[in-house]
């Protein structure tokens, strides 16, 4: 193994220990603080929303994703512009969109972008469909089941935007507040098939 790709998986681990040692298990030991204590008795806290402990962990699953897509790309020796349009672009599109975060709506946003997604779903499915009256055997078994993670993804988009939504809809301000667990299932479910579409194609590969 050459030095680039010994750097990359380096990076790639310390992108996992970061993500999983900091967001996951982190968010876990932090969880009942934010739900049981107001904010003022939470900023009291090792936890305290300016407290540097917090900000590692709020940036350990964005800065993390980036550093295991740069790991990877070195591991897999990537050609120089390929890394760095990946790196630059993704810190430039968190960034902007980072910067619309406030309390101000924007329901064209919304639409727009919905439309763009549901646009997307459907020509995704088109091209599925093209590829797999092409395919048999396993390969046939794992494009299915990257059908039904896509179709999982796009329930889980559309009960975010039910979620989210509501919060800013004066008609349904009176309503109770629902748990969102329907939005964290479909995200499992989706990626679970996601990843196993993925592994079943490595396997196929590999013979």
């Amino acid at each position: 193994m050459n030095t680039k790709k010994k750097v990359g998986l380096a990076i790639f681990w310390l992108s996992v220990v970061y993500m999983v040692g900091v967001g996951w298990i982190g968010g876990w030991s932090f969880a009942s603080t934010y739900r049981d204590l107001s904010l003022a008795e939470t900023n009291a806290t090792a936890w305290a929303l300016s407290s540097p402990l917090f900000w590692i962990w709020a940036f350990s699953v964005p800065v993390g994703s980036v550093l295991a897509g740069l790991g990877l790309l070195l591991y897999s020796e990537s050609r120089r512009a390929e890394i760095w349009v990946f790196v630059v672009g993704m810190l430039s599109i968190m960034a902007l969109v980072e910067s619309m975060r406030g309390s101000t709506h924007h329901p064209p946003i919304y639409g727009i972008v919905g439309g763009v997604i549901l646009a997307c779903f459907l020509l995704i499915l088109w091209f599925w469909a093209k590829k797999q009256s092409i395919l048999s055997g396993r390969a046939r078994m794992a494009a299915n089941l990257q059908l039904v993670g896509y179709v999982f993804m796009f329930l889980a988009m559309w009960n975010i935007c039910g979620t989210l939504g509501a919060l800013f809809y004066k008609a349904l301000s009176s309503n109770e507040t629902q748990t969102p667990i329907s939005v964290i299932l479909y995200l499992g479910l989706g990626w679970i098939f996601l990843f196993l579409s993925h592994y079943l194609e490595s396997k196929i590969q590999q013979h």
